[in-house]
């Protein structure tokens, strides 16, 4: 009985020089520890309690229970194991642990590395997502009142078109500037010869230009607009339904704080 213990007594003791960060005092079944929770085994930790081999050098919170004790080698305790062990032995059983401790960090890195580029993919696909998120998306509800399948378009793509033609527009000032055309008795024959009950669409009525041998540039056309409705010769009739719903926003006009679509004769 008397070797059983010693070798037990030395077990755990090799076992707590291994792990200087500590240890449980006792192992479960998924744990490790310093003593398993056989009757010689809680002898031999309750007499290295007593002389003072081992003590408390840490705690470890446990998920919805108390903190629990972590014991460790003292000074008397490596004093004793020394004086009864080969220092091989304790080394070999140093090598072993190392050995293991490299496995385990070796996983984390893996797990590591794998985390990093699971998050590098996640922020890739946030990049693509964001600008679609972050533009205003409109659910078109009336179309959904009268049977039609839900649509949801975002309003900003026609703002962007209309602000590309403006970008159009100042790209070809020169070309405006130097150009000879006069457009206004053109634009008022187009209207004038208009034959619907509504304003004219400024899409049909720039196509209506397009027969010219020179057509005029959609700044040419969006100029002699304003110039007419300024000199009181045309209205420029807004656009008043939501802007998703504006077919070929390109030939939209900006005319002060409203966005003209049509244009009329006056009187």
């Amino acid at each position: 009985m008397a070797d059983k213990i010693t070798q037990q007594l030395l077990d755990s003791l090799t076992r707590a020089a291994a792990h200087p960060g500590g240890l449980l005092l006792y192992a479960t079944k998924t744990e490790p520890g310093l003593f398993p929770t056989t009757a010689v085994a809680k002898s031999c930790a309750q007499k290295c309690l007593a002389d003072g081999f081992i003590r408390i050098v840490g705690t470890e919170d446990a998920k919805g229970k108390p903190p629990r004790e972590l014991y460790g080698l003292t000074d008397a305790g490596w004093e004793y194991l020394l004086a009864q062990v080969n220092p091989k032995q304790v080394l070999e059983d140093f090598v072993r642990v190392l050995e293991d401790r490299r496995g385990e960090v070796g996983e984390l890195l893996t797990t590591a590395r794998q985390m990093a580029e699971s998050l590098q993919g996640l922020k890739e696909a946030v990049a693509r997502v964001l600008p679609v998120v972050s533009a205003t998306r409109i659910p078109v509800d009336s179309r959904q009142a009268v049977g039609f399948a839900p649509v949801e378009v975002s309003a900003t793509r026609a703002t962007a078109e209309i602000n590309s033609a403006a970008r159009h527009e100042a790209a070809v000032a020169v070309l405006d500037a130097t150009s000879e055309v006069d457009l206004a008795p053109m634009i008022l024959s187009r209207l004038a010869d208009w034959s619907e009950a509504t304003d004219c669409p400024l899409p049909e009525l720039y196509r209506s230009l397009s027969l010219l041998d020179a057509p005029p540039t959609i700044g040419q056309f969006h100029d002699c607009l304003r110039e007419l409705a300024a000199d009181g010769a045309i209205s420029l009739p807004a656009w008043t339904g939501p802007l998703y719903a504006m077919p070929e926003p390109a030939y939209a006009l900006m005319n002060g704080h409203g966005i003209a679509y049509y244009a009329s004769l006056r009187g």
